[in-house]
């Protein structure tokens, strides 16, 4: 940390002259008082920019000085000082390849850090992929390497040639900040730049709103690569292509969100995007950083918030990637106890190490900055969270303290969220946690990760079990559907229908439906309708909406054929009011996070397999929704609920509805709430309970 001095008020040494009190003013202004305030807030802002905590009150001179300009840098002092100190959350702007002018000479300022190397060099389209043609030069104990090299220009092809000091090990490398890479089996990476004409300003300036908790979130998650692809081939439509049919398909079906799988380049295309080797560069195999943006902008203009997956939980060992780098352990453990990763055979990031912090930092925040996404889901923080995870006895290293809580990624997940939130109050960061790690998205400061949302992994195991179970047997198992209210608002929650249930052998969601095809559509309409009713946002992956029957393949479109079968379109449009309703009424997304919206009617009709509950919001206190879930094929007549308020309640969904493939049994509309106390409460309304059926019902105040 920079620290804090104050400013003599004479020659040290020596006594204050004879003129020293004359040449005082009595305010402390002097002519050149406005100039050095301007002075001390611009390096401020610039500092506070790149991550620092503490600002000193003497300048640091940031430009670069007559030695510098000389050596040709795009690095300060203080840049060494963030960077070296773990802070520096802009590093995509010092490292790396810059597309520049020396001296009226064009070229490419090139940047990496290698503190274990003995020489690194530049080797390209333009040198003949020479080894050592174009050196870079040390830049001290900072361990970066940097230079200039002319008639480099934009769309040439590069990798460091590193030669470590350690067994004269020398291998090739790509820009660990490179922005642009070669598609894949190709490893090399391209210079680049980030140019680019943004349309979103309107989305910008009211996205807070939009990421609030008392929002509504819908989340609509997908894989670019296999969404839809290109009618005319079997290939992936790119991300020009893409934008404008997802952002109609979005903005039809009423998400909110999308949520992508990784874009970060990836080797492996198996992997997902989930073993990164890019972690500034949007893959290539869909297009140019430029076309990513478009993308990004194109679904900002239609309303719709872009959330992208995160991985700083491990890296694949690609030798042309961040392993073993400069011939030593640089950005992972070197013990395999801790950096190895047993389930994924990939390497995990040394958290402890302050440059690992510095990159890390800067991805996060290069995504946010640069790319305008509202959001990060950051994956596998469980893996992160325990030094034990996915380990047997004697194959981990306990902390200093004994213990198997991972410290220093505790440490590195506080901080990333406290920058994050600092520069970027207006998105949110969420994280795929699922264990019982108490206050994942509590604030730091009491002693919470800081994230601002958690998947709930538990309602999905729970509910999906309980949903694979046949009706008559679902009684036995009425704990799955209520136990998540015991700890629903410990954090607050996303409740994800996520890729991770319908890959790896098992199944779809409709797959996973007991009974014949009628009873599965039931189900998964039903399924739908009981995550809609519960507090917490939502995410459902692409693919469940309209009922496909295969299990996910990234190699494949979706099956968007079976839209010419009415039962899936059917399934389709119930999705689709599921989102305008939960979007429209207050009551069902205002206080998805707080105990204050959500009551249970009755949560123990157990022998019929019925819950009932009350959703409130806190806009207008005096509107309420009550939902009724019927889990077994039995219609119920007459079926009594208690309700807080008196007057009309009408039917605003059935997913038994004819319109959405059901057998259109329902209350005509709605019904009269009758003064006879239930259930705790004043007034009741008898119903008609349709078989696997969701009945959502809202008061009409003031009638």
């Amino acid at each position: 940390m920079a620290s804090r001095r104050k400013k003599d008020s004479g020659t040290q040494g020596e006594p204050p002259s004879e003129e020293t009190p004359r040449k005082r003013r009595t305010s402390g202004k002097t002519t050149s008082a406005p100039r050095k305030r301007a002075e001390r807030n611009r390096v401020a802002e610039e500092a506070q920019a790149m991550g620092a905590d503490i600002v000193p009150t003497v300048a640091i001179t940031t430009a670069p000085t007559t030695e510098n300009r000389q050596r040709a840098t795009l690095l300060s002092d203080w840049d060494y000082h963030l960077f070296n100190e773990g802070s520096h959350h802009r590093l995509w702007e010092k490292l790396g390849s810059h597309p520049m002018q020396r001296d009226g000479v064009a070229g490419t300022m090139f940047a990496v850090w290698a503190p274990n190397a003995r020489a690194v060099s530049v080797k390209g389209d333009w040198n003949g992929w020479s080894d050592g043609s174009n050196r870079l030069e040390s830049r001290g104990p900072s361990g970066i390497w940097e230079g200039f090299v002319p008639d480099v220009h934009k769309e040439m092809k590069y990798k460091y040639h590193v030669v470590s000091r350690h067994d004269g090990y020398e291998v090739d490398k790509a820009d660990p900040v490179g922005i642009h890479h070669e598609t894949p089996p190709q490893t090399a990476s391209i210079v680049w730049d980030l140019d680019y004409e943004w349309n979103d300003d309107a989305w910008m300036a009211a996205r807070a709103s939009r990421n609030a908790l008392t929002a509504p979130m819908a989340i609509y998650e997908l894989h670019l690569g296999s969404w839809r692809r290109a009618w005319d081939a079997d290939r992936p439509l790119s991300y020009r292509e893409i934008a404008g049919p997802l952002a109609e398909y979005v903005r039809k079906m009423n998400f909110t969100h999308v949520e992508f799988m990784p874009v970060m380049e990836h080797p492996f295309y198996g992997s997902w995007g989930y073993q990164v080797t890019g972690f500034f560069a949007p893959t290539s195999r869909y297009g140019t950083p430029q076309d990513f943006m478009y993308l990004v902008d194109v679904l900002h203009q239609n309303g719709i918030a872009v959330i992208l997956d995160w991985v700083p939980s491990h890296f694949p060992t690609d030798q042309h990637g961040l392993s073993y780098f400069d011939g030593t352990y640089l950005y992972e453990h070197a013990d395999p106890r801790k950096g190895f990763h047993p389930d994924w055979q990939s390497l995990i990031f040394n958290y402890g190490r302050n440059e690992v912090r510095s990159f890390l930092l800067s991805s996060a925040l290069y995504w946010l900055g640069v790319y305008h996404a509202d959001g990060l889901r950051v994956d596998a923080v469980a893996s992160m969270l325990y030094l034990d995870y996915s380990r047997k006895h004697g194959e981990w290293i306990p902390n200093e303290y004994g213990g198997r809580e991972n410290i220093e990624a505790i440490n590195f997940l506080r901080r990333l969220n406290e920058d994050v939130y600092k520069v970027h109050p207006d998105v949110q960061v969420i994280a795929e946690e699922s264990t019982a790690w108490p206050m994942v998205s509590r604030p730091t400061w009491v002693g919470g990760l800081g994230f601002g949302l958690k998947w709930d992994m538990g309602w999905m195991h729970d509910t999906l079990r309980y949903f694979s179970k046949e009706p008559v047997h679902r009684k036995f198992h009425h704990n799955d559907l209520t136990f998540r209210m015991m700890y629903a608002f410990t954090e607050n929650f996303v409740l994800p229908l996520s890729h991770d249930e319908v890959v790896y052998g098992k199944g779809s969601l409709i797959g996973k439906m007991p009974g014949d095809d009628w009873q599965k559509f039931a189900n998964l309409r039903l399924l739908f309708g009981h995550m809609y009713s519960q507090p917490g946002k939502k995410l459902l992956f692409m693919g469940g909406e309209i009922g496909q029957w295969r299990e996910w393949n990234h190699d494949n479109s979706l099956d968007w054929w079976l839209l010419d079968y009415l039962p899936h379109a059917e399934l389709q449009r119930w999705v689709e009011d599921l989102n305008r309703t939960y979007r429209d009424v207050p009551a069902l997304h205002e206080l998805d996070t707080h105990a204050d919206g959500f009551e249970w009617i009755d949560c123990c009709d157990t022998e019929n397999s019925i819950v009932s509950l009350i959703r409130k919001s806190h806009s207008n206190s005096e509107q309420f929704v009550a939902v009724v879930l019927n889990f077994t094929p039995v219609p119920r007549h007459n079926y009594a609920v208690g309700v807080p308020a008196a007057g009309f309640w009408r039917e605003i969904l059935n997913s038994d509805a004819p319109l959405y493939g059901g057998s259109g049994q329902g209350n005509m509309g709605g019904v009269d709430a009758a003064p006879i106390p239930l259930h705790g409460r004043r007034w009741s309304v008898t119903l008609t309970l349709p078989p696997l059926g969701a009945v959502f019902l809202m008061n009409e105040p003031g009638e």
